[in-house]
């Protein structure tokens, strides 16, 4: 029951982002047709068989001086379909040039270049004001995170190689500011495929002396699906660097049967020293019903202790599988979680008039970190295999508005932009395409030969449904 509820929940959050995302695309476009005094004849969100559909009024079409030139026999008709993987928005003239003599003059095809091109970019356009305003709401709410302090540094790891040491805190990656982890991930990110030094500028602990240390990167995480920017350059935030100190104990489970504590620090386990509660959680994982020795400090004291793992089992008795179909063990004991000091807290708050500058700014450095990650993508410095599809972004969906508001319209806001920036790449199909073509129109004067269009009609189709395929594709794999 979990899991469907689980799933349902995903399901939900994967309707509510592509519904804003698409109403604003689509209204873009809607928008702007209606002021260059085009007939729209269906405005849909989503495709196939109409779940809900609604006409408006006839609304009068009036000239620059608001004169009324034209009302249409019939308003716009309104329509939510069953596939909510997009939308679209139908003018006259567009899809049928048989539009009678009288109505020409607000058919889309008869206006001016100008005005069709400002109609096909507005769907783009509206995305990244949408993505404006979302930023823009959350500076002036102020967005929370933790300080980029360094925790663990594995050994002979890139960052150990350079110099960085626990307790550093990361000023600046490549000349660019890193108030966060979040924007250190980002900063990390724009690097992905590179081969090259990358310049992070640490302050040192308890001091305010401030390092220049250069990491070296080699086609740096060039093929992985899901690069972890931070773990593969041996870094460890210090709020990820949990010591491992047993906290509550299950009453009769494992460990409490093995004469553990609440409060014992466990140093060794299967005769592994042990620096972090994950690598505690891994052996046990990994040993179900396996006798291992255990280590732990207990006020000041070295105890030996044996520990059997029980074999994790799901609510209906079955043995609870890993990843590659193995059991997993578990002994019943929690982490205890260290307290964070409030110098560890960042909040990131602006004016409204202030907010509305870092919001344009956030938009326009994501816009182009996709456009790079495409190129990258393209050739071949990242793996397609981060092309995601609607089940991955509806997980994502989920655990975003799992984890709150703050986090939900972020990841909406990089959804909105990552859309808009697809839609202008110029593929026939997309808006991108149509502008292209458009602007070969006002070079060579005329418009592009049907049978052209055409041509590349069915490339863009072929190119469109391989980028799908690929994303269902990723999507299934991350499943399974």
């Amino acid at each position: 029951m979990e899991f469907i509820g689980n799933v349902a929940f995903d399901v939900l959050a994967l309707l509510v982002t592509l519904g804003i995302l698409v109403t604003f695309h689509e209204y873009g476009h809607f928008w702007v047709a209606r002021k260059c005094g085009v007939k729209v004849e269906r405005f849909s969100i989503g495709f196939g068989k109409p779940l809900l559909r609604w006409r408006e009024q006839p609304k009068a079409i009036t000239s620059h001086n608001g004169e009324v030139v034209y009302t249409p026999s019939e308003g716009t008709e309104f329509v939510i379909a069953a596939i909510p993987l997009g939308g679209y928005v139908k003018m006259l003239g567009e899809q049928d040039s048989d539009v009678p003599e009288e109505e020409k003059q607000f058919a889309f095809t008869h206006k001016s270049l100008s005005q069709r091109a400002a109609i096909v970019a507005a769907g783009p356009a509206a995305n990244f004001l949408l993505a404006i305003l979302l930023y823009w709401i959350m500076f002036m709410s102020g967005v929370r995170d933790f300080a980029p302090v360094v925790g663990q540094i594995e050994a002979g790891s890139p960052a150990a190689v350079a110099g960085m040491q626990y307790g550093d805190e990361i000023f600046a990656v490549d000349e660019s500011e890193t108030r966060t982890w979040q924007e250190v991930r980002k900063g990390f990110l724009d690097r992905l495929g590179e081969t090259g030094l990358m310049h992070v500028r640490v302050m040192r602990q308890d001091s305010t002396q401030v390092d220049d240390l250069f990491i070296q990167l080699q086609a740096w995480l060039a093929g992985d699906a899901e690069p972890d920017v931070l773990g593969s350059l041996g870094i460890t935030p210090i709020y990820l660097d949990i010591p491992p100190r047993i906290g509550e104990l299950e009453a009769g489970g494992r460990a409490m049967a093995a004469g553990f504590e609440s409060g014992d620090l466990v140093l060794s386990a299967n005769n592994t020293e042990i620096a972090g509660w994950d690598e505690w959680v891994d052996i046990v994982r990994a040993n179900p019903e396996t006798d291992l020795p255990a280590t732990v400090e207990r006020r000041g004291q070295i105890i030996d202790l044996t520990i059997r793992p029980a074999i994790r089992r799901n609510e209906n008795g079955e043995a609870q599988l890993d990843a590659e179909g193995r059991t997993t063990g578990y002994i019943g004991a929690g982490v205890e979680l260290p307290v964070l000091p409030e110098t560890l807290i960042r909040e990131i708050r602006f004016s409204p008039i202030a907010a509305v500058t870092e919001a344009i700014g956030e938009t326009w450095e994501n816009s182009v970190f996709v456009l790079v990650a495409i190129k990258k993508m393209i050739i071949g410095l990242m793996s397609v295999n981060n092309i995601s599809g609607p089940i991955t972004i509806a997980q994502i969906a989920g655990d975003s508005a799992s984890d709150g508001l703050e986090y939900f319209v972020g990841f909406l806001a990089i959804l909105s932009i990552s859309l808009g920036v697809m839609n202008l790449l110029p593929i026939p199909v997309l808006d991108g395409g149509h502008l292209f073509y458009y602007a070969i129109e006002a070079i060579i004067r005329k418009p592009i030969p049907d049978h052209v269009q055409e041509v590349g009609l069915r490339l863009g189709l072929i190119l469109i449904a391989g980028i799908m395929f690929i994303a269902f594709y990723n999507d299934i794999n991350r499943l399974f």
